[in-house]
Parts: structure tokens; C-alpha cells; sequence
């Protein structure tokens, strides 16, 4: 068995022979800086130019990847790795692999990953003609300010392809995806499960190579997004779906007595009948928001939350069967009123208006109870299989 080396310095490379051999002088030049004992390598995903034998002549060790992806290229060259640490950057000459001292400092403090920041904010340096315009002042700031937010990660640029790790820290991370959101998921799942993350300033240069860039602005940027929206289900499904039946119900009280005149306009039963359908849609995309979250608890998508799962323990089935069936007699009891009152006018004709300002909160509230009622019965199957799939203590109170 080969003795562990101390650092990895890890390169994604699809068809990267202008720069590669630049990328790799760099390369052994920070690692003699650094002392350590280390090695090159050089995870190729399929070029077609001599990239391969590039890297062989330079000295780097390359391991073949034939699944397409930035993110399986660098999986299988985490798995291939020799290093305690790894260093991973692009191999487009855009990052200096001579400079690696501050993130080697890091990782000798304990730091589980650290991120490079090419952002002014963050005391980085793009230099000129670095970055697309798009990528510089909408594409990153936007994208990372999201994931600030909905993940309080301490990263200001999730983007940047320069970071270090220890190889215990990503078999934690138990990363999954395989194109350029690899990037985000890998500071994600490393602010859930509570690694310990740190951040330098680095210098992001212009790429050396004549062929377009790997990254596709619009493409890679919706996956970026799409998949952080994926992984919060409460920005996703439960704060939409909560300000939309709070709207909701806050117009159906104003309109539950009589019209309401508003600069110039009357809301009436057709408003009644709106502020319905938001409450409608509110709870189904609050329930939601518990399905994803138990699921992918239960997948190892998500790491367990104490707080979620005293909710889930608080809300089970016999709470949510009340609930719905207590919300589904309040529309019965409603619609039965406004039987009665046809009733004693002969089944004859009654004011229309009247009429729907009874039978419209009626029908909202049999089908709020309904869902209630099935959506507990759906939850209830949903943790019995989680509970199956998982140790019994992961939805317990510690």
C-alpha cells in the first residue's frame, strides 16, 4: 500500500493543452514553497487534445474519468487522491497554483474547507478581462448573495473553482452531483453539516487558453440556482407558501361581511373567491415544504434538525386527522347554513351575492380540511419509511 502524502493539488482538465503544462510548473512550484509532501494530479475528463500526455511529460499522475461533468472530474480525482489534503483549482491557468501558502495555513488550523474569494468584498482581485461582465457583477454576487442567505454560509463567492479540503471533511460532505453546481452543493452541504469553513482572498486572472470557457452562462447558472433552491425547502415551498395564505386569509376576513370599496374599486365574491384560492395554495405548498424536508432527511440529502424533527413528533397523525376534520365540520357547518337559508326561501331565488359570500368560505374550508386530512395520512406513511431507512434516533428529541 502507497504511503498517504500530505497534499493533493487536483486539476479538472477537458482539453487543456495551452495551459495545462503552465498550470503544472505553478503547481510544483507552490508545493516545494509549502514543504509538504505531495503530489499532481490531473483528473481527465475526456480531452482530445494531448492533455494526458501533456501531464504525464510534466511529471503529474492522471486518472481517466469517463463520466462527463466538472463535478464527476473531480469526484473521481478526490477518490484517486493520495493526499490528506486537496487543492483543486481549473486548469486554465486563471488560478496561480503558486500561491497556495494562505490556504495550506488554513487547513494546518483545522479549517475542513477552504474557499478562495475572488470578490472585492472578500479582499480578492479580478483582474481585467478575468471575468465576463455578467458573471462579475450579476452571475456571482447574485447566485452567492442567495446562498448567504439561504443557507447562512459564511462564503461570500460560492463560485470560485480554487478551494482546499481534507479528504475526511469531503467523504462528510457525501457531495452527489456531477455538472458545475458541484461547486455550490460543496459549500452547501458543508454549511449543513456544520463544517468548519474559512475563506482567502486570491487573484483570478485571464484564462490562457484560445477555446470558449466549459461554463455556460445561462445553463450552469440555473443549475447553480435550481439546485439551491432544491436543498432549502423553506425558501422553496414554506415562506411563499406562507405569505400567500396569510394574504389570503387576511383578504377573505375583510371581504367575509360585505364588498370592500378600495381607490375607486369594489372586491367583492370574485376577490372572496381569489383570497380563497391563495389559502389553497399557501397550505399546499407549506405541506410541501414538510414532505421535501422529511424525504430528503431521511435520503441523507439533508442532515438532521432537532428542531424540525420535535415538529414532526408534535405533528403527527392523530394531530393533523383533528385538525383536518375539525376544519372540514366548520365548512360542512357552513354550507349547511347556506342550505337552510334556500331552504326557507322555498329553494326559490336569494341574493346572489349573499349567497357566494356564505358558499365560497364553505367550499374553501371543505377542501383546506380534505387536504389537511390526506396530507396527514401521506406524512405519516412518508416518516414510517424514513424511520425505516434511518437509525430511530434521528427523529427523537437528544
Amino acid at each position: 500500500m502507497e504511503r498517504e502524502l500530505d497534499l493533493t493539488i487536483l486539476m479538472p482538465c477537458l482539453d487543456e493543452a495551452e495551459t495545462l503544462a503552465a498550470c503544472i510548473h505553478k503547481a510544483k512550484k507552490g508545493l516545494e514553497e509549502s514543504g509538504l509532501r505531495g503530489e499532481i494530479l490531473i483528473a481527465d475528463n475526456g480531452s482530445r487534445d494531448d492533455s494526458p500526455k501533456i501531464a504525464e511529460k510534466e511529471g503529474a499522475r492522471v486518472v481517466h474519468v469517463a463520466a462527463r461533468g466538472y463535478g464527476s472530474a473531480l469526484r473521481a480525482g478526490v477518490e484517486a487522491a493520495r493526499g490528506r489534503w486537496i487543492i483543486m483549482a481549473d486548469a486554465d491557468d486563471s488560478y496561480d497554483f503558486a500561491h497556495i501558502a494562505s490556504f495550506i495555513e488554513k487547513l494546518k488550523q483545522g479549517c475542513d474547507l477552504v474557499v478562495g474569494c475572488r470578490l472585492p468584498a472578500g479582499g480578492g482581485t479580478i483582474m481585467p478581462g478575468a471575468m465576463p461582465w455578467l458573471h462579475r457583477w450579476l452571475g456571482n454576487p447574485v447566485l452567492s448573495g442567495i446562498g448567504r442567505l439561504f443557507f447562512a454560509s459564511p462564503v461570500r463567492d460560492f463560485h470560485c473553482g480554487m478551494r482546499a479540503f481534507s479528504r475526511d471533511a469531503f467523504k462528510q460532505m457525501e457531495l452527489q452531483t456531477t455538472g458545475m453546481e458541484f461547486a455550490s452543493e460543496m459549500v452547501i452541504q458543508s454549511t449543513l453539516k456544520k463544517l468548519r469553513i474559512s475563506e482567502v482572498p486570491i487573484t483570478l486572472h485571464p484564462d490562457g487558453r484560445s477555446h470558449p470557457p466549459h461554463l455556460k452562462t445561462w445553463r450552469d447558472g440555473w443549475r447553480h440556482l435550481r439546485f439551491m433552491l432544491l436543498f432549502t425547502p423553506r425558501w422553496l415551498f414554506l415562506y411563499p407558501g406562507i405569505a400567500l395564505a396569510l394574504f389570503g386569509l387576511v383578504t377573505l376576513l375583510l371581504l367575509a361581511r360585505g364588498p370592500v370599496h378600495w381607490h375607486g374599486a369594489t372586491l367583492d365574491t370574485g376577490s372572496l373567491a381569489t383570497a380563497g384560492t391563495l389559502i389553497l395554495i399557501g397550505n399546499q405548498l407549506m405541506t410541501f415544504a414538510f414532505f421535501t424536508k422529511v424525504f430528503a432527511m431521511g435520503e441523507g440529502l439533508l442532515p438532521q434538525d432537532q428542531k424540525f424533527s420535535k415538529w414532526f413528533s408534535i405533528l403527527n397523525l392523530e394531530r393533523g386527522l383533528f385538525v383536518g376534520f375539525a376544519v372540514l365540520a366548520c365548512g360542512c357547518a357552513l354550507l349547511a347554513r347556506a342550505w337552510l337559508i334556500w331552504r326557507h326561501a322555498d329553494f326559490g331565488p336569494i341574493s346572489y351575492p349573499e349567497n357566494l359570500r356564505r358558499v365560497i368560505p364553505a367550499g374553501i374550508l371543505i377542501t383546506l380540511g380534505i387536504q389537511v386530512v390526506f396530507s396527514s395520512f401521506f406524512m405519516s406513511v412518508l416518516g414510517l419509511r424514513t424511520m425505516k431507512r434511518t437509525p430511530p434516533q434521528r427523529f427523537q428529541k437528544k
